[in-house]
Parts: C-alpha cells; structure tokens; sequence
C-alpha cells in the first residue's frame, strides 16, 4: 500500500524524496491549523510591508543586478509573471519523471520552513502537481546553481500559472489544456512568490537524493561481486580477515570486508599464491572509501533539503526580512563532486575485475573469455570478449566525468552573480557516472555469474554463499555466444528498483 509522506515543516530524509519519485509514497501538504497560519504569517508580512511601501528584494526591486531598479507599486503584481518569463531559456533533455518528482518535493520541503513569504494557495497548487503527477517538463540545462536553480525551477512556476508543458502518463502536453481538462485553475502569483519557487537548490538537492540512493546500492553490490570473482579465481579468503581489517580501522572498509568475508564463508586458502592481484585484495579499501564518504554526503544533502534556501527570508514570528544568499549550492556541489568521485572508482575496481576474470593469463583456470562452449565449437566462440571491451569504455567515460564541476565557477549576470556553485551541473554528472557505473557492474554481474558456472562445472568447490548470489543474479550462463544486451538492460532494470540486485 502506498503510503503518504506529509509535508509540515518537519524534516525528511533522503529515502523519503526517493520513495515519492517513485510513487511509493504520496506527498500531501500538512492540514495542521498551526502549520497553516505559520506559512500564511509570512505572506501576510510581506503584504503588509507593501502597504507600508516597505522594500523588499525581488518585490519592490528588480532582481539580481536591477536590485538598484526600483519597482512601481503599480506593478508589482506583474513581477513574478516577468521572473520566470525570462527565465524559460532552458535547453537541453528534460528531466525524467523520477527526477522531476524528486525536483518538486525537493522545493516544497523547502517552502513549507516557513521562511518564504508565500501563501498556502501556492503551496496546494505545488501539492497537486505531486498528487496528479502532472510533471513540469524542466530542461536540463541553463542553471549555475547560485543564484539557485533559476531557470529550471521558471518551468515549474510557469507551470504553477498555467503555462509551458507537462507531462501527463508519459506524454508531453501543453499545461492550460490539462488544467482546462482537470479543472485547475492557475494561479496568479502573489508579491515574492515567483522568487521563492525559482529562488532556491530544488533541482540539485532532489537529483543528489536519488543519486545518494543509488551509489548505495552499487557500493553493496559490489562488494558481492569482489567476493564472486575471487572464489572463481581461487582467490585467497584471508585478504578479509577480520583481524586484518582492525589494524586500520576505517568503519567503512570495515564493513566492506565483513560483506565479502560473508560470501566468501567456507572458501579454503589458496596453496599457489600468497596474495591476489590489487582489485581483489584492495577491494574493500576502494569501496570502503564510499562507505565511509555516505554519511557525510547524507548530511550535507538532508540538511540542504530541510532548509529554507531562497532569498530573502521572511521571519513569520518576528518579521524580520533577512537578505542573504541561502540560493547558494554549495554543499550540495560538493556532495555530487565527491560522490562521483568514489562512483567511478567502483566502475573502475569493477572493470579491473572482469579484465581479470575474462584473461586465462591471470584468471587461474577458467576458460578465455569466460566461454561455455566446449570441443570444436570452442574454436569459434568468443564469450565476453566484447561485453569486457565495452565495460571498459563505460569506465572510461565514467572516469572522464570525475572532473569536479564546482572549481568552473562563472561570474554571470553583470558580476552580481560572481561567484557560483555550478551545484546542478555537478548532480547531473554524478546521476551520469552512476549510470556508467550501473552499466559496468550489469557486465560484472553476467561475468562473475559465468565465471561461477565454469568454476562449479569443473567439479570445484564453490562456496554456498557464492551459489546462491548466482543463483539470485537470474542470469543464463553463456554456452554459444548471445546477444546479451536484452541480459544488460533486464539486470539495469532490476538494479534501479530495487537499488541493488
């Protein structure tokens, strides 16, 4: 049963975000009467001040560098219009559906703080986009991530007003013909509103949650996998022993070795070799290094999440109007510079793996390339050969994305943004080296999965933890070369709803 996540000021976490991009769990905004007139105080200040021809930034002001530009009450109704107007300069893809979901839980959790200004009007129209799952269609493009996600969140305040597209049940339509067929009526934005839903880190914090997901799992599996192809080699069992492992007590590493000492339950000591090639023996010290590198990122990402981080804030309970620049990614810049760091050194741990497995030079028995063919029609049977060769480009291009967004920061818009976190830029990479990583480790599965079926076919002992991960992988070992992309995109499949295999 699908459960409802309530949106009320309290905190979520990142699987909380993720179960919603999934629809497993339904956001609903808070009905509590004290959360209600908490959000309607602010907005209530802001009216206020505009009676008193108080200034505000971004609502008796131009914006950014026009904040010198002072607006005339008169048409101060229209500045929200004209903000995300402007802003419709995205290019690129747009967004998935679990990312735009992601996107818009991301800028409601923030607005629901209560810091900015805007009325439970908006918000309930935010919420319906959510609970009818009409999706803004958000080109990838155009945001530096400071002064927020500005031109992808336009589309969704468009979208709050009736204009631009979305997606309804997979299709691109045009948003006034499904509000007309829904019976939704626009809204018009209120004074300081449009600069509270394009104000802010939505995009980059709702992509850093499904990517923290995701790098969870991928650490997990390919611990599973080590241990797989060192029991197929004959590897030697005490490179993770626990003993070992406290001389350098890193939690993460730790654990990792537990994982692989785990699977690894009953395999014997080798009698050839002393110790293993260095992406067996030193695999716990790779993905211990994300183990460990977890929980800071979960840190900085749900603290990003739970905050109020557009500008200016609106104190409802002293009516303080506090300028700053909360709209800067920064942490979560430094969050997806980092995890695609450690990310692609799994794809590359994993990718030395198969390099090794498909090698009878180095993996100590097993047929080239992992072949299942046997006699005559060996000779003309090349099992992985191919699928190692294209593990290795996706490791490449992986690799070659580790390059840390955050260090290019641009001074934009008349040098008053001078200074940007490029945070959007950087989620967008690490969502694409998981994705290289995903790929890589769907060729490690079908290889190790070979490489057990040719260790037990040849009468080894094989340990019992080993047979049944293989057994788990739902894999069809390999006997006359196939063409094993429909294998390839069944395990992507199952990777990215489950988080793991």
């Amino acid at each position: 049963m699908t459960q409802l996540l309530t949106f009320d000021g309290q905190p979520l976490r990142i699987e909380d975000v993720a179960a919603l991009s999934r629809r497993e769990k339904h956001g609903r905004l808070s009905g509590d009467s004290s959360f209600l007139s908490r959000i309607e105080a602010g907005a209530a200040h802001v009216a206020r001040t505009l009676a008193e021809r108080g200034v505000i930034y971004g609502v008796t002001t131009g914006y950014g560098d026009s904040v010198t530009t002072p607006v005339p009450p008169e048409l101060v109704p229209e500045l929200g219009h004209r903000l995300f107007t402007y802003h419709g300069v995205g290019l690129g893809p747009p967004f998935g559906i679990e990312e735009t979901r992601a996107i818009l839980a991301a800028r409601l959790q923030s607005l629901v703080q209560g810091l900015s200004g805007v009325s439970v009007t908006m918000l309930r129209q935010l919420e319906r986009l959510l609970v009818d799952d009409l999706l803004p269609v958000i080109p990838q493009e155009g945001s530096v991530g400071a002064s927020g996600d500005l031109t992808p969140l336009s589309y969704v305040a468009a979208v709050l007003c009736g204009e631009r597209e979305v997606f309804v049940d997979g299709q691109r339509r045009l948003t006034a013909e499904v509000f007309e067929a829904r019976g939704i009526t626009p809204i018009q934005l209120k004074p300081k509103e449009g600069l509270a839903i394009m104000n802010g880190t939505a995009v980059m914090t709702g992509l850093a949650c499904l990517a923290y997901e995701r790098a969870a799992g991928l650490s997990r599996l390919s611990a599973h996998l080590t241990a797989m192809a060192s029991a197929a080699m004959g590897g030697n069992p005490h490179h993770f022993d626990e003993r070992l492992f406290e001389a350098k007590p890193h939690p993460g590493q730790q654990r990792a070795a537990g994982w692989i000492r785990a699977d690894l339950d009953g395999s014997e000591r080798s009698e050839s070799r002393l110790q293993d090639r260095y992406s067996i023996r030193c695999a716990p010290h790779v993905i211990g290094v994300v183990e460990d590198t977890l929980p800071f990122l979960r840190q900085l990402i749900e603290n990003e999440l739970n905050s109020a981080n557009d500008n200016p804030l609106i104190d409802p309970d002293t009516g303080r109007i506090m300028h700053g620049g909360h709209f800067y990614g920064g942490h979560v810049a430094l969050a997806m510079d980092t995890l695609k760091n450690v990310i692609a050194n799994l794809a590359d741990l994993m990718d030395r793996q198969i390099a090794l497995l498909v090698d009878t030079r180095y993996n100590h028995g097993l047929a080239a390339n992992l072949t299942g063919a046997t006699g005559q029609r060996a000779a003309i049977s090349h099992g992985l050969k191919a699928l190692q060769i294209s593990a290795s480009a996706w490791t490449a291009e992986a690799l070659k994305l580790t390059m840390p967004a955050s260090v290019f920061s641009r001074s934009t818009e008349c040098h008053n943004q001078d200074k940007v976190s490029l945070g959007t830029i950087a989620a967008r990479d690490a969502l694409r080296v998981l994705e290289l990583t995903e790929q890589v480790a769907a060729a490690h599965v079908i290889t190790t999965r070979q490489a057990v079926f040719l260790k037990a076919r040849s009468g080894a002992k094989v340990p019992a933890p080993v047979l049944k991960l293989a057994e788990q992988m739902e894999i069809e070992p390999l006997i006359e070369d196939r063409v094993l992309e429909p294998d390839l995109r069944r395990l992507l499949g199952r990777m990215r709803a489950l988080g793991s295999l």
